[in-house]
């Protein structure tokens, strides 16, 4: 399953270390962060529950960038 979010990113470097982050997550196949349309898409393993992911997702992006906001 794939789905996007909107997410506030500063700048395409910290984009780049926030997909890298999110792919690394658990329960994440594979995952895009945007600088330039403000969107993180995930693509999600198989039988995952996407809120508990997307939590671990939000908290790896915020050792990135602290005030980084995924609209969940």
């Amino acid at each position: 399953m794939e789905k996007t979010y909107k997410i506030e990113v500063d700048c395409a470097n910290c984009a780049e270390k926030m997909e890298d982050a999110a792919k690394k997550s658990e329960g994440v196949a594979d995952a895009t962060v945007s600088f330039m349309t403000q969107k993180m898409k995930v693509v999600f393993a198989d039988g995952v529950d996407e809120k508990a992911v997307m939590k671990k997702v939000l908290k790896a992006c915020r050792k990135v960038e602290p005030d980084c906001d995924i609209e969940l």
